[in-house]
């Protein structure tokens, strides 16, 4: 998808989305924000365009990308800076633009977790930014200190649920929430298998698969 592509996208999602926002704004008490140089559905594109980059990190492609390469398309850029400082204001409009392109249940989904870490395992101690959330957690390429990010996918590759926890989380504490409105088979490997786990989702109308490596 082209930059001009995900804008567009982006840019009529935020038309029917961003009036209930203001509403509930408004209903909670918070003031006005003034317009700014650039329009959330320009900073959601060029967050989103980041993870179709080749870029390692945010700050590599925004200041040797967008800011030499992409003027035209966003001719009211912000220093790199500032555009950091507005990335939490676009927090719920994000997650509500995700939900909105989850896939549907075809009968058959896949889950899975990956880790997200932080930092070096040796500069635990020293790590202060994520130090109240990130834990000590273990996956199949050994300890790390992080996050866990939980995915359930159809078997078009389509999303249809995420979670976000602690690294010391169990696998399988998310998957209830995750699949509720799935339906059919859920295959997953071995990190998923539970009894009880198994039957809650039986009778939620879904059969879990755990997938086990053949021995070498």
């Amino acid at each position: 998808m082209s930059v001009l592509e995900l804008f567009c996208d982006v840019d009529d999602f935020m038309l029917n989305f961003a009036p209930n926002l203001k509403a509930t704004q408004i209903a909670t008490g918070k003031q006005r924000q003034r317009p700014g140089q650039l329009w959330p559905s320009e900073i959601m594109t060029i967050l989103i365009h980041f993870h179709q980059s080749h870029y390692r990190t945010f700050k590599a492609y925004y200041t040797q990308h967008v800011q030499v390469s992409l003027t035209s398309e966003f001719p009211h850029l912000v220093s790199y800076p500032r555009f950091v400082a507005l990335i939490p204001t676009l927090l719920v409009p994000m997650l509500a633009y995700l939900q909105s392109r989850y896939g549907d249940c075809t009968g058959i989904s896949f889950i899975d977790s990956t880790s997200l870490e932080v930092c070096d395992p040796k500069h635990i101690h020293q790590h202060r930014v994520f130090a109240a959330d990130a834990k000590r957690g273990k996956s199949s390429m050994g300890w790390f200190f992080g996050f866990k990010l939980h995915l359930a996918v159809n078997d078009q590759g389509e999303l249809l649920a995420c979670s976000l926890t602690p690294g010391n989380v169990d696998d399988r504490a998310p998957v209830p929430q995750m699949v509720q409105r799935l339906r059919g088979k859920l295959i997953g490997d071995r990190g998923y298998i539970s009894a009880s786990l198994t039957q809650l989702l039986f009778e939620q109308g879904l059969q879990l698969i755990p997938l086990l490596r053949k021995k070498t």
